[in-house]
């Protein structure tokens, strides 16, 4: 699959913080805008490119509402990775999708299971960009992930959002912009500094 770059690929790492994790996230979580900035990169990256994220119950049927609401036939730009550890969990809107790649699972563990499915999903394809919101500690370990195999593409931790993506921000990200961490204007936060970019 990495040879095929008629189609650029944008990498999705996102999810909102649950209440009875990590409270380090869901502190400075804000759900509202997580929300907001999903749609809003769903909404600018298809249907001209192809989208690729690990299901998470909080994001998946919002990527597929925007493709409902956008009346967006495009299965082939929309990727989602799961890991079959999981499988009695995905949420009803896995089945509206046409590209799942199921991933082992590994030792009977979460961590090793996960871990395979995030070298898959980032070993699979090339990507133009990698874009962090809200999240837990997952989004951390696919930002560090993600810096290492795709060093060249645009990296923007989505600050505004909180939880994880502000801490990659406030503590990884070396390339400050301000609009990543005050500006909720996400469609033209995304079309500047992503679409007019690759």
């Amino acid at each position: 699959m990495a040879g095929n770059n008629e189609i650029k690929n944008i990498f999705l790492s996102a999810s909102i913080p649950l209440q009875e994790r990590d409270p380090q996230y869901i502190e400075t979580a804000d759900i509202i805008a997580i929300r907001d900035a999903v749609i809003a990169l769903t909404t600018v990256v298809l249907p001209r490119y192809r989208l690729i994220w690990g299901g998470h119950p909080s994001i998946t049927p919002l990527i597929y509402h925007v493709m409902e609401k956008l009346k967006l036939n495009i299965q082939e730009h929309v990727i989602l990775y799961q890991s079959r550890f999981f499988e009695k969990y995905f949420p009803k809107d896995n089945n509206k999708f046409k590209n799942i790649v199921l991933t082992d699972i590994i030792d009977d563990d979460r961590g090793c299971s996960l871990l395979h499915m995030r070298q898959r999903m980032l070993d699979d394809f090339e990507f133009a960009a990698g874009i962090f919101i809200g999240g837990m500690e997952g989004v951390e370990e696919e930002y560090d992930m993600f810096i290492k195999k795709h060093h060249n593409a645009i990296i923007l931790p989505i600050a505004s959002t909180g939880a994880a993506a502000r801490k990659i921000y406030d503590e990884r990200f070396t390339d400050k912009n301000e609009r990543l961490v005050k500006d909720y204007a996400y469609m033209s936060l995304f079309q500047k500094y992503l679409i007019d970019k690759i």
